[in-house]
């Protein structure tokens, strides 16, 4: 939803226009399209509750998307949450290989899911949201500096993970 659109004056309306979206986000922030819905289901539910109040600080998304960020650290936080990391690499695709996007796409959503949950959420609302700073500082509640510290760590591991496109990995 963009600052030039009202929003929806019911929870219904809101639901259905945004639901995708808050899935499409929830799934890049956990990796995982179940889980995701999961957090869907309980961010709507919570808002649900309290759409009357969301609705007239004319931010729904930012309240619906921080449940969704609290929600998802929550899950990290628990011991039996977490994916233990390989050092194993997939083969490169070549240049004429078709199925290389989605080969570079999946191997960077890899990349992604490996960063702290704070760097990764950085990332996910500036790159996959197109979300400005004083937006995701709102969202996770914190300073518009500290999300600029969290996306330039986080592109940094990004950069330092990902081999260069020549092929070459970065020494």
């Amino acid at each position: 939803m963009t600052a030039e659109e009202a929003p929806p004056a019911t929870f219904e309306e809101y639901a259905a226009a945004r639901g995708a979206a808050l899935l499409r986000f929830a799934t890049l922030l956990t990796g995982d399209r179940h889980r995701a819905e999961d957090l869907v289901q309980e961010a709507l539910a919570k808002a649900y509750l309290k759409w009357d109040r969301i609705r007239r600080t004319d931010q729904p998304d930012v309240y619906v998307r921080r449940v969704l960020v609290n929600a998802s650290r929550a899950w990290w936080r628990r011991r039996s949450s977490h994916e233990v990391p390989t050092d194993i690499r997939p083969d490169r695709p070549g240049p004429q290989d078709t199925a290389g996007a989605v080969v570079e796409r999946d191997h960077m959503r890899r990349l992604i899911a490996r960063l702290p949950p704070k760097q990764r959420t950085v990332l996910v609302l500036r790159y996959y949201e197109d979300l400005d700073d004083g937006t995701i500082a709102a969202i996770l509640g914190c300073r518009e500096v500290t999300v600029r510290t969290h996306a330039m760590r986080g592109l940094q591991a990004l950069r330092d993970r990902y081999p260069i496109a020549d092929g070459r990995d970065r020494p």
